[in-house]
């Protein structure tokens, strides 16, 4: 008799960003979704364009500001995070991000970035108490947001050539650093390597096809393939200054590689 206890199903928070519902990132959201809920997990979804998600952070994400003072945004964003009056749709966002134990961001690269939306639902969901600050753990590894995973499927318009080491547009992976380490890993959350379709603009059938058996094992993997193996604040690479050690790094490595550890 099999008396092994099946795991347990998991919580994963897929965020969107595209205008379009019948675009490409629009249907690898919703293949996304029905993979994950197919595999046994539960599956909560914020389209930002659908949401009408306001982008910008002001004095209205921050009721317990006086409107007769100068707003400091981090201290603002600290203080209505701990007393629990941020303004209803940060609130609501956190409460998913604090639900959740992977996060997938679903989105085209406009402009080397993500779009404006979804940048402004970092910036607003990411407050100062909540995803980083002088009250919770360090950054860079032991953030408050540890024990999470993240996964970035992104769709691009270039061939993938002209995003690797020697491509026009420099390596996916330092284009997309902001996101992975100083998003992610900088609140704790381990990132898997992205999920990338490439010539997103015109794609056949096939290659969709394909794009989507690949995007299938991917989020298969998504609680165990090895996250990028980031290198943490507190584990002896780093001085009081934040500054990598001398010695510590491969040989032949250099920028924003520096801060990956040695796989294997």
């Amino acid at each position: 008799m099999n008396t092994t206890t099946p795991p347990r199903p998991k919580k994963i928070l897929v965020v969107s960003a595209h205008p379009e519902p019948r675009s490409l990132n629009a249907s690898l959201a919703a293949f996304a979704v029905d993979e994950l809920r197919a595999a046994g997990h539960e599956v909560r979804v914020s389209d930002l364009y659908a949401m009408k998600w306001k982008a910008t952070v002001d004095a209205d994400d921050f009721p317990g500001h006086d409107a007769d003072r100068r707003l400091h945004v981090m201290a603002a964003s600290e203080r209505d995070t701990l007393a629990g009056r941020l303004s209803p749709d940060i609130a609501e966002e956190q409460e998913k991000v604090r639900w959740s134990d992977a996060v997938i961001l679903q989105f085209p690269l406009w402009w080397f970035s993500v779009p404006a939306i979804m940048k402004g639902w970092i910036e607003r969901v990411f407050t100062s108490g909540f995803g980083y600050g002088p009250a919770v753990p360090p950054p860079y590894g032991e953030g408050v947001l540890a024990g999470r995973r993240a996964l970035l499927s992104v769709t691009l318009g270039a061939r993938e050539s002209s995003f690797s080491d020697r491509g026009i547009h420099g390596r996916l992976a330092d284009v997309l650093h902001p996101v992975q380490h100083g998003l992610f890993w900088f609140t704790g959350i381990a990132p898997l390597e992205p999920f990338a379709v490439y010539g997103a603009n015109e794609l056949p059938d096939e290659r969709f096809a394909a794009a989507k058996r690949e995007y299938g094992r991917r989020l298969g993997g998504l609680f165990t393939d090895e996250p990028v193996p980031f290198r943490s604040l507190v584990g002896g690479d780093y001085d009081h200054d934040m500054r990598l050690l001398p010695g510590v790094e491969t040989p032949g490595t250099s920028g924003l590689e520096l801060h990956v550890r040695p796989r294997g």
